[in-house]
């Protein structure tokens, strides 16, 4: 799932001016379908939302890319923990909790030093946070600003990212394209014209 949504990215950088040109088809609902696809993605267990934070900055640009990754983080830091309270029982907390580094395991469980460590794990560190958050009745503001804390600088900096990589790719393109046009080869085939 994790590969797809990097190959996804991926298409959306390299077919950019086609899928910004639909985007923007939809008008000023862009920004809420955007924001929504990243909130229903960031609140699921063991989500990635790496390739979506690029995809909404190779889309909207940095600025506005940062804007709907922001809005997506702080909604879904919100689904995620009524997610996560209604099936923490789902989720093996201790036999999570025991693994942990001990950098981690030196703040008390549920603080928001120990939420804000967890969270820089890559891959389980998130869902961990989220199920802590939930399971020991974390208020819901420390657990949106701890999530938020970690993942909006880390949104942005991918949604600069995802602008300047399409940017980059499209200008090689286009200094490829003219390139090929000036240098390319021209043949030029003569007929023989068979005289009776």
């Amino acid at each position: 799932m994790v590969i797809g949504s990097f190959i996804v990215a991926a298409l959306v950088i390299r077919y950019q001016p086609r899928v910004e040109h639909y985007i923007r088809s939809i008008g000023v609902l862009a920004y809420p379908l955007a924001t929504v696809i990243f909130v229903a993605v960031a609140s699921a267990p063991f989500s990635v939302t790496d390739a979506l934070a690029i995809m909404n900055g190779a889309l909207f640009g940095p600025l506005w890319g940062a804007v709907v990754n922001a809005i997506g983080i702080v909604f879904a830091a919100v689904v995620g923990y009524k997610i996560a309270a209604r099936a923490s029982a789902l989720f093996d907390l201790e036999k999570a909790l025991e693994r942990l580094p001990p950098w981690v395991r030196r703040f008390p469980v549920g603080s928001p030093a120990f939420l804000i460590s967890v969270r820089v794990i890559p891959g389980l560190g998130g869902t961990l946070a989220t199920s802590v958050a939930a399971t020991f009745k974390v208020p819901l503001f420390v657990h949106v600003w701890t999530m938020s804390a970690i993942a909006i600088p880390i949104c942005t900096l991918l949604a600069i990212f995802g602008d300047r990589v399409t940017l980059a790719v499209h200008s090689y393109e286009h200094r490829a394209q003219t390139y090929y046009l000036k240098h390319r080869p021209h043949f030029h085939l003569h007929h023989r014209h068979n005289r009776p």
